[in-house]
């Protein structure tokens, strides 16, 4: 992948703010240790981690609908 874009990351995440979340989480993991979903490339942590959720490597999970009546 030459280039990432927020067009590649919403094709696997419902709208920009969910990405913005789990963008700024996996970079934090990243940054505590965590082992990188795909090569890492000269650019930073933040453009690694956008071409992790692009490749589909991080999902975010649905939050449980917590309507009961």
């Amino acid at each position: 992948m030459a280039r990432v874009t927020i067009e590649d990351c919403l094709k696997n995440v419902d709208n920009r703010f969910t990405l913005v979340h789990l963008a700024a989480k996996r970079v934090r993991q990243v940054r505590e240790g965590a082992e990188l979903l795909v090569q890492r490339t000269k650019n930073g942590d933040v453009v690694t981690v956008l071409r992790e959720i692009a490749a589909n490597r991080i999902v975010a999970k649905p939050k449980p609908d917590n309507q009961e009546k």
